[in-house]
């Protein structure tokens, strides 16, 4: 939901402007009295400076007390695909509507970084690991809730 606003206003990806308005929603939501902001993020496993961004934005968190909850979904690059062309998706993801560069864009990251974590990896309290290739965006949700009692 971030990137989004940003295409349409620069008509391009501007990474820097990107991550300065993640930077401003995490720092107001913090500091605010509102419950439960769900943050997804393509995880490159095997780089650090994005195990580094998620301690970040746990830093911002940190002063108020925030309890998180990580959940990581897995799904064979065939069925990631196809979900890139769904009606939904592409209504509301403008980043998704080139087709050709959405497709390419995750057949590259899955050659070149490592998308899923290794057994054991994981250190985070709160952590899930979900296989959803035959799972709704539904049963995905409730088996966060039931497991994490939310």
């Amino acid at each position: 939901m971030t990137i989004e606003p940003v295409l349409e206003i620069f008509g391009t990806y501007e990474r820097k402007t990107v991550g300065e308005l993640r930077e401003v929603i995490f720092r107001n939501f913090a500091a605010s009295d509102r419950y439960g902001l769900i943050f997804t993020l393509m995880m490159a496993f095997d780089l650090k400076s994005d195990w580094d961004y998620l301690e970040h934005v746990k830093s911002i968190f940190a002063p108020y007390g925030t309890e998180f909850y990580y959940v990581e979904l897995i799904a064979p690059q065939e069925v990631r695909l196809a979900r890139n062309k769904t009606e939904n998706r592409l209504r509301h993801k403008a980043s998704k509507r080139d087709l050709a560069i959405s497709d390419a864009r995750l057949i590259q990251d899955d050659q070149n970084y490592r998308c899923v974590s290794n057994p054991g990896e994981i250190p985070f309290d709160n952590y899930l690991r979900i296989e959803n290739a035959d799972k709704s965006p539904e049963e995905v949700a409730r088996l966060i809730q039931e497991t994490f009692h939310l």
